[in-house]
């Protein structure tokens, strides 16, 4: 059949919903990218046009607009012939030229790793997306039909394009609802990366329905029948369980075969919302529903768009699942988003919803791409939210917001707004305070409680699941920790600087910049930065801007050990945020004399002065740096006390309480047998402060029991 016939063939199909006018600017566009592709071929040996004819068909069968179309024929054309964006804007006006330019293959630059360089290539994509969704619905139907002929490629590239499409292309044809492109991608990406285990389900498949046609029909009668008889409208269809799918159970929900092949699908497709739950009255008058089983995705369509209503029955000693919906529904479960163009004219239309669910999803994606550091991180965040099982909760005021499985309350919170997420303290779950960290059920009412001045806790990294949350959390805390570091550096800096009798106001900018090139840092902030980090001592950059940055670091380390002014010690408030920690070992408190040893990278950790983790030689106590206390902190302090006491009955109890009369707050008590008489007991509690630890201390030795109490340090 000739090029000619088969445009032609595309062109009838065309007439069915698009007018003559927009079928020929389409043809144009055929005839356009035939000249440009002459003679070059593909790797199975038919002409180029093939490939992009091919893709517009796959759109004509979603009924796509003319101008997708257009794009289609011309998608290779800027990649692959050499025919700039302007030239295409000329002939085919803006509109298609930026579908083009968005499409065209990403242009292919040089990346470390081939994780970088998809990420890289998606980086684009959502920007393009951003601009016009039906970049992505080209791209998609572009990779259909590439996944179609993979066979003659190398086995490396086969393999490198179905992993590809099953990480990246499959989850966003779902995420966008695009059922039928989404389950062909996966079957051909799976058929391509596992030819064996393909082969051999597929056959086992085909054997298994075999010997089920005579149910099936059985079932599929009874159905019929009872509809009729309640004078419902509704056609019955046998539903296929694809490849891919049947193989992620048998890997992930670790079922056999049989188990998964043993359950009878139908789906039924009728004429308005009404009907769907009256044929679902029907359908449970004639089978018993399993309890359980039952959902609902009209009332609560998914993240994608999707509605339907689900039900599993048992009759006939099997399980039977049953989908009920419109034939609207069923358009838009197959086609997702590119139903929108069909549904364009009645504004009232479910596939409008579907389009502002798409735009949020698309407006997340760019939040999240401006948030994240490097590409690698952002295509990490992404992945989490392309593969959602949804779960749904209602705010205070009965807004449904759709999450994925697994979600917690700070993932609600973010999802509200980035501002509510990072100023998070606390959550009521149905009215009752809650945790944090709880993963949230579907129909609970979640309620956020938020404070002026707060900032997230680097701990919920380890429990929140969705990209956005993720994304805004580690943006804050880099921000924070950019921040601590700079003011803890500045403060180790002046000090060292008050030791040569010099402020950093006085150093002129040559001298700055010259030990800033020498450091080979990009400025200042960098470096101060660095220093708070505890990744550079304080004392050889204050030396250096001092002296000269070509200074001898051997004669500097000499020169500091012996004397380099110390005399004015560093003021801690306890509350300096995530670049100042407390030690574990010798957990000082308030009033003990402290000193703060930095450690690479995470800045200082303050410890008491007679600690034994301290070095011992004079080089390493020369690098410490004297610290001492604010007149008002009122944080709590972890402290560990050692009691000794005679054994009687509910003495535990009494020092508890003790220390609770004098408002300390106990965090572990441990017992650990001394002989039949004595016992001693560990206890870590919270102080404000060493007055605060005496008065413990007293009322604790003042129990009858109590025969020695001291204070643990390691």
């Amino acid at each position: 059949m000739s090029a000619e016939a088969t445009v032609e063939g595309l062109a009838k199909e065309l007439s069915t919903y698009l007018d003559t006018n927009r079928i020929n600017q389409v043809r144009r566009a055929y005839y356009y990218a035939e000249q440009a592709h002459e003679g070059q071929m593909r790797k199975s040996g038919d002409r180029y046009i093939t490939h992009p004819l091919a893709v517009a068909h796959i759109l004509a069968d979603l009924r796509l607009d003319h101008q997708s179309l257009m794009a289609a024929m011309l998608h290779d054309v800027i990649e692959d012939t050499g025919i700039p964006k302007d030239a295409l804007a000329e002939q085919f006006g803006d509109d298609v030229a930026e579908l083009v330019d968005g499409v065209s293959k990403l242009t292919q630059i040089e990346f470390r790793s081939r994780a970088e360089a998809q990420a890289e290539n998606f980086q684009k994509m959502t920007l393009a997306m951003a601009r016009d969704i039906r970049v992505i619905l080209v791209k998609l139907a572009d990779r259909l039909h590439n996944m179609r002929t993979l066979g003659p490629m190398p086995y490396e590239k086969r393999q490198r394009i179905a992993t590809e499409t099953l990480d990246i292309y499959a989850p966003i044809a779902n995420r966008l609802g695009m059922h039928s492109i989404c389950t062909e991608l996966e079957d051909l990406g799976f058929s391509s990366l596992y030819p064996m285990r393909s082969k051999y389900i597929s056959k086992a498949v085909d054997k298994l329905r075999g010997s089920h046609r005579e149910i099936i029909e059985e079932i599929r009668g009874k159905l019929q029948e009872k509809l009729e008889e309640r004078g419902l409208p509704g056609r019955i269809q046998g539903r296929e369980k694809h490849l891919n799918s049947i193989y992620n159970k048998m890997k992930f929900k670790q079922k056999s075969f049989h188990e998964i092949m043993d359950v009878y699908a139908f789906r039924i497709i009728t004429d308005t919302e009404d009907d769907c739950y009256r044929i679902l009255g029907a359908v449970h008058s004639l089978y018993k529903p399993l309890p359980g089983r039952f959902k609902d995705y009209i009332a609560m369509p998914k993240a994608n768009g999707y509605q339907s209503i689900h039900t599993t029955l048992f009759g006939m000693h099997v399980n039977i699942e049953i989908q009920i919906r419109t034939e609207e529904m069923e358009h838009i479960a197959n086609n997702g988003i590119a139903a929108h163009w069909m549904y364009k004219s009645d504004p009232s239309s479910v596939s409008n919803a579907n389009q502002a669910r798409v735009d949020r999803w698309v407006k997340g994606l760019m939040e999240m791409r401006e948030r994240a550091d490097d590409s690698l991180e952002f295509i990490e965040h992404v992945k989490v939210d392309l593969f959602p099982d949804e779960i749904y909760v209602f705010t205070p005021k009965g807004k449904i917001m759709e999450l994925p499985s697994g979600a917690t309350p700070v993932d609600f919170a973010y999802a509200i707004h980035t501002d509510i997420g990072n100023a998070t303290v606390a959550c009521r779950i149905n009215r009752n305070l809650s945790s944090l960290s709880q993963p949230l059920q579907s129909g609970q009412t979640v309620e956020v409680i938020t404070a002026p001045g707060a900032r997230p806790n680097p701990a919920w990294l380890s429990f929140v699941v969705t990209g956005k949350a993720r994304s805004s959390i580690r943006h804050v805390l880099k921000h924070q920790k950019r921040a601590e570091s700079l003011e803890l550096g500045k403060t180790l800096l002046k000090k060292s600087l008050k030791g040569f009798g010099t402020r950093l106001a006085d150093i002129g900018d040559v001298q700055v910049q010259a030990v800033v090139s020498h450091n080979q840092v990009n400025s200042l902030d960098d470096l101060i930065a660095d220093i708070g980090l505890g990744n550079r001592m304080a004392y050889l950059v204050a030396r250096q801007l001092v002296t000269g940055a070509e200074s001898s670091p051997i004669a500097e380390v000499a020169e500091e050990v012996h004397g380099s002014g110390e005399n004015s010690p560093v003021t801690i408030r306890g509350t300096e945020g995530l670049l100042v920690r407390f030690a574990s070992c010798c957990k000082p408190i308030p009033g003990d004399p402290v000193v703060g040893m930095m450690d690479s990278g995470k800045g200082m950790v303050i410890h008491s002065d007679t600690c034994s983790r301290l070095p011992e030689d004079d080089e390493g106590r020369a690098r410490l740096t004297h610290l001492k206390w604010a007149k008002d902190i009122a944080d709590e302090f972890s402290v560990e006390l050692r009691v000794e006491l005679e054994r009687q009955r509910g003495v535990i109890a009494e020092v508890a309480n003790a220390i609770a009369m004098a408002d300390g707050n106990v965090e572990r008590i441990n017992v650990e047998e001394q002989n039949a008489k004595f016992s001693i007991v560990s206890l870590v509690l919270h102080v404000n402060g060493r007055r605060h630890l005496a008065r413990v201390m007293r009322r604790v030795k003042n129990i009858r029991a109590v025969t020695h109490i001291g204070r643990v340090r390691h």
